[in-house]
């Protein structure tokens, strides 16, 4: 078996109570780590209780918008009195708010909101914003430190009727890239990960022929799964990784959305 060297790790997840950060989450555990969970929602002792089950010597739950300074400030501050320090990083946390730019429809026009642009923006990009923010000053205490941040697929490549969505995906990645030669001195090593059509349960809520089509834009014929992104995190958080900085990983079978 690898030695990851994550054994006793301090590791953030936000939204890490359901999908994707909830096999991210329990990914770590099983490496040993000593993993916090932040999310809006979940249930705090069926939470701690599986991360315990699955390997974490210590576990925790707060319930906390990413996109709200003063809770991830107040979040940031219980992990470092419960743990006494962070090592890792992983901002999972995200939501979709889909429209077109301007839909024209039997000669009626109209546009995406404000509120649907403001409200992604503000989970997807100011949120890995502020965490990072929060996180950072104490990994650069320490001289040490892992940050790996969800963009997408469709932050590559675009995708029709996410102008929001993608400019968060795309934005993480810039995000990521100055971060890399800002904290590289510290010892902190920032990377993305873009993953492809991942089947969640959202994902399973859309329509057959519209899964039938992802799959079908997947050189890999099949959707992937959450552990293939948990994996991806692992790895990135790792021993194996260290010399891997500024980088985004796709993990998406090959798929290229709108093609």
């Amino acid at each position: 078996m690898i030695d990851t060297g994550l054994k006793n790790k301090v590791v953030i997840v936000t939204g890490g109570a359901s999908g994707i950060g909830k096999g991210t989450a329990l990914a770590f555990a099983a490496e040993g780590c000593r993993v916090a969970v932040w999310d809006l929602k979940g249930d705090e002792p069926a939470i701690v209780a599986e991360l315990k089950a699955a390997g974490a010597p210590e576990a925790t739950f707060t319930r906390v918008s990413v996109a709200d300074a003063a809770l991830v400030t107040a979040a940031t501050a219980k992990v470092m009195e419960t743990f006494g320090q962070i090592d890792v990083l992983i901002n999972n946390a995200g939501i979709l708010r889909d429209g077109m730019l301007v839909k024209v429809k039997d000669g009626q026009v109209s546009v995406m909101s404000d509120e649907q642009f403001d409200t992604v923006i503000d989970a997807n990009l100011r949120g890995v914003f502020l965490c990072t923010r929060a996180v950072a000053p104490h990994m650069i205490a320490r001289k040490s430190g892992v940050i790996v941040s969800a963009s997408s697929v469709v932050g590559l490549y675009g995708n029709f009727g996410q102008t929001n969505y993608v400019a968060t995906k795309a934005g993480v990645i810039g995000m990521t890239k100055v971060w890399a030669r800002e904290l590289g001195k510290h010892g902190i090593r920032v990377n993305a990960i873009a993953p492809g059509f991942i089947e969640t349960e959202m994902i399973r809520q859309m329509p057959p022929k519209v899964l039938e089509t992802l799959v079908q834009h997947t050189p890999l014929g099949r959707m992937g799964r959450v552990e293939d992104i948990a994996n991806a995190y692992v790895y990135l958080a790792s021993d194996q990784g260290s010399y891997v900085t500024g980088h985004c990983l796709s993990v998406d079978g090959g798929a290229v959305p709108g093609t």
